[in-house]
Protein backbone atom coordinates (compact mmCIF):
# COMPACT_ATOMS: atom_id res chain seq x y z
CA UNK A 1 0.00 0.00 0.00
CA UNK A 2 1.21 3.42 -0.76
CA UNK A 3 -0.11 5.03 1.89
CA UNK A 4 1.50 8.67 2.92
CA UNK A 5 3.56 8.04 0.06
CA UNK A 6 2.42 10.76 -2.82
CA UNK A 7 6.17 11.02 -4.60
CA UNK A 8 9.49 9.53 -4.94
CA UNK A 9 11.82 11.27 -2.71
CA UNK A 10 14.77 10.47 -5.07
CA UNK A 11 17.37 10.13 -2.14
CA UNK A 12 17.15 14.01 -1.83
CA UNK A 13 16.41 16.99 0.66
CA UNK A 14 13.00 18.28 0.56
CA UNK A 15 14.43 21.40 -0.59
CA UNK A 16 17.33 20.04 -2.63
CA UNK A 17 14.49 17.81 -4.45
CA UNK A 18 12.46 21.00 -5.10
CA UNK A 19 15.51 23.08 -6.40
CA UNK A 20 16.32 20.12 -9.00
CA UNK A 21 12.85 19.71 -10.07
CA UNK A 22 12.58 23.63 -11.01
CA UNK A 23 15.87 23.36 -12.49
CA UNK A 24 14.47 20.68 -14.86
CA UNK A 25 11.65 21.94 -15.51
CA UNK A 26 13.02 25.31 -16.49
CA UNK A 27 15.71 23.10 -19.12
CA UNK A 28 13.03 21.29 -20.44
CA UNK A 29 11.04 24.35 -21.38
CA UNK A 30 14.31 26.09 -22.72
CA UNK A 31 15.69 22.88 -24.47
CA UNK A 32 12.28 21.43 -25.42
CA UNK A 33 13.85 17.75 -24.54
CA UNK A 34 16.44 16.22 -22.32
CA UNK A 35 18.01 12.92 -20.88
CA UNK A 36 17.95 11.97 -17.66
CA UNK A 37 16.73 9.27 -15.48
CA UNK A 38 13.33 7.81 -15.78
CA UNK A 39 12.43 8.53 -12.30
CA UNK A 40 13.25 12.11 -12.36
CA UNK A 41 11.73 12.35 -15.75
CA UNK A 42 8.17 10.76 -14.71
CA UNK A 43 8.54 13.68 -11.40
CA UNK A 44 8.67 16.18 -13.38
CA UNK A 45 6.47 15.76 -16.15
CA UNK A 46 3.56 16.05 -14.01
CA UNK A 47 4.91 19.85 -12.99
CA UNK A 48 5.90 20.87 -16.88
CA UNK A 49 2.54 19.73 -17.67
CA UNK A 50 0.51 21.80 -14.71
CA UNK A 51 2.91 24.97 -16.31
CA UNK A 52 1.86 24.03 -19.81
CA UNK A 53 -1.46 24.09 -18.94
CA UNK A 54 -1.34 27.55 -16.79
CA UNK A 55 0.19 28.90 -19.59
CA UNK A 56 -2.45 27.89 -22.24
CA UNK A 57 -4.79 30.71 -20.22
CA UNK A 58 -2.30 33.38 -20.50
CA UNK A 59 -3.59 35.12 -17.71
CA UNK A 60 -1.62 37.50 -15.40
CA UNK A 61 -2.31 35.08 -12.15
CA UNK A 62 -0.77 32.43 -14.13
CA UNK A 63 2.03 34.17 -15.59
CA UNK A 64 3.02 35.17 -11.57
CA UNK A 65 3.07 31.71 -10.87
CA UNK A 66 4.97 30.22 -13.57
CA UNK A 67 7.57 33.19 -12.77
CA UNK A 68 7.53 31.78 -9.35
CA UNK A 69 8.49 28.63 -10.04
CA UNK A 70 10.74 28.73 -13.36
CA UNK A 71 14.01 30.05 -12.86
CA UNK A 72 14.72 32.07 -16.45
CA UNK A 73 12.59 35.06 -17.49
CA UNK A 74 12.98 33.79 -21.02
CA UNK A 75 11.83 30.43 -20.13
CA UNK A 76 8.97 32.45 -18.85
CA UNK A 77 8.42 34.18 -21.74
CA UNK A 78 8.73 31.16 -24.42
CA UNK A 79 6.51 29.39 -22.24
CA UNK A 80 3.68 32.01 -22.43
CA UNK A 81 4.35 33.11 -26.15
CA UNK A 82 5.36 29.73 -27.78
CA UNK A 83 4.46 26.13 -26.20
CA UNK A 84 1.30 27.68 -24.36
CA UNK A 85 -0.79 28.41 -27.36
CA UNK A 86 0.88 25.76 -29.15
CA UNK A 87 -1.03 22.93 -26.54
CA UNK A 88 -4.45 25.40 -26.49
CA UNK A 89 -6.45 22.68 -28.13
CA UNK A 90 -4.72 19.66 -26.26
CA UNK A 91 -6.68 17.98 -23.22
CA UNK A 92 -3.22 17.21 -21.15
CA UNK A 93 -0.76 14.62 -22.23
CA UNK A 94 1.82 17.60 -23.35
CA UNK A 95 4.89 16.08 -22.21
CA UNK A 96 6.31 12.23 -23.55
CA UNK A 97 8.98 9.78 -21.45
CA UNK A 98 11.21 7.83 -24.28
CA UNK A 99 13.20 5.10 -22.32
CA UNK A 100 16.63 5.07 -24.15
CA UNK A 101 18.94 2.52 -22.09
CA UNK A 102 20.90 2.17 -18.98
CA UNK A 103 23.90 4.24 -18.00
CA UNK A 104 27.09 2.46 -17.96
CA UNK A 105 28.48 4.32 -14.74
CA UNK A 106 25.69 3.01 -12.00
CA UNK A 107 23.06 1.56 -14.62
CA UNK A 108 20.51 3.78 -14.03
CA UNK A 109 17.61 3.40 -16.50
CA UNK A 110 17.91 6.56 -18.82
CA UNK A 111 15.21 8.09 -20.60
CA UNK A 112 13.93 11.34 -22.63
CA UNK A 113 11.61 13.72 -22.00
CA UNK A 114 10.10 15.75 -24.41
CA UNK A 115 7.65 17.93 -25.45
CA UNK A 116 4.91 15.64 -27.87
CA UNK A 117 4.15 18.81 -30.20
CA UNK A 118 7.67 20.16 -31.30
CA UNK A 119 7.77 23.64 -32.92
CA UNK A 120 10.54 25.39 -34.84
CA UNK A 121 14.46 24.86 -33.39
CA UNK A 122 15.26 28.34 -32.33
CA UNK A 123 13.78 29.44 -34.99
CA UNK A 124 11.25 31.98 -32.55
CA UNK A 125 14.20 33.16 -30.49
CA UNK A 126 16.11 34.07 -33.59
CA UNK A 127 13.53 35.76 -35.15
CA UNK A 128 12.50 37.87 -31.70
CA UNK A 129 16.66 39.21 -31.06
CA UNK A 130 16.63 40.03 -34.90
CA UNK A 131 13.39 41.92 -34.64
CA UNK A 132 14.61 44.01 -31.92
CA UNK A 133 16.98 45.27 -33.93
CA UNK A 134 19.84 44.81 -31.03
CA UNK A 135 23.71 45.47 -32.40
CA UNK A 136 24.57 42.37 -31.04
CA UNK A 137 22.08 40.08 -33.32
CA UNK A 138 23.24 42.45 -36.37
CA UNK A 139 26.82 41.87 -35.44
CA UNK A 140 26.35 38.38 -35.24
CA UNK A 141 24.34 38.59 -38.97
CA UNK A 142 27.14 40.50 -40.38
CA UNK A 143 29.93 37.92 -39.35
CA UNK A 144 27.25 34.77 -40.32
CA UNK A 145 27.03 35.82 -43.93
CA UNK A 146 30.79 35.80 -45.04
CA UNK A 147 31.05 32.12 -44.32
CA UNK A 148 27.99 30.79 -45.90
CA UNK A 149 29.29 32.49 -49.05
CA UNK A 150 32.68 30.92 -48.58
CA UNK A 151 31.07 27.63 -48.21
CA UNK A 152 28.83 28.10 -51.28
CA UNK A 153 32.14 28.76 -53.21
CA UNK A 154 33.96 25.89 -51.67
CA UNK A 155 30.66 23.43 -53.21
CA UNK A 156 31.18 25.77 -56.18
CA UNK A 157 34.91 24.48 -56.77
CA UNK A 158 33.56 21.01 -55.85
CA UNK A 159 31.19 20.42 -58.45
CA UNK A 160 33.33 21.32 -61.14
CA UNK A 161 33.56 18.99 -63.83
CA UNK A 162 36.72 16.62 -64.20
CA UNK A 163 37.59 17.95 -67.45
CA UNK A 164 37.85 21.24 -65.65
CA UNK A 165 39.93 19.97 -62.37
CA UNK A 166 42.54 18.23 -64.73
CA UNK A 167 42.99 21.31 -66.48
CA UNK A 168 43.38 23.64 -63.67
CA UNK A 169 46.32 20.97 -62.38
CA UNK A 170 47.46 21.42 -66.03
CA UNK A 171 47.71 25.06 -65.43
CA UNK A 172 49.17 25.16 -61.81
CA UNK A 173 52.31 22.38 -63.11
CA UNK A 174 52.35 25.05 -65.78
CA UNK A 175 53.01 28.09 -63.70
CA UNK A 176 55.21 26.05 -61.72
CA UNK A 177 57.80 24.94 -64.36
Amino acid sequence: MRHGNAFKRLGRTASHRKAMFRNMVTSLFREESMQTTVDRAKEIRSMAERLIRIAAQDTLHGRRMAYAYVYDKAVVHKLFADIGPRFKNRNGGYTRVIRTGIRHGDSAQLAIIELVEKGAKGAPQKQASTAKGSPKAAAGESKAEPKTKAKAAAKKSETKSPAKKSAAKDGSKAKKA
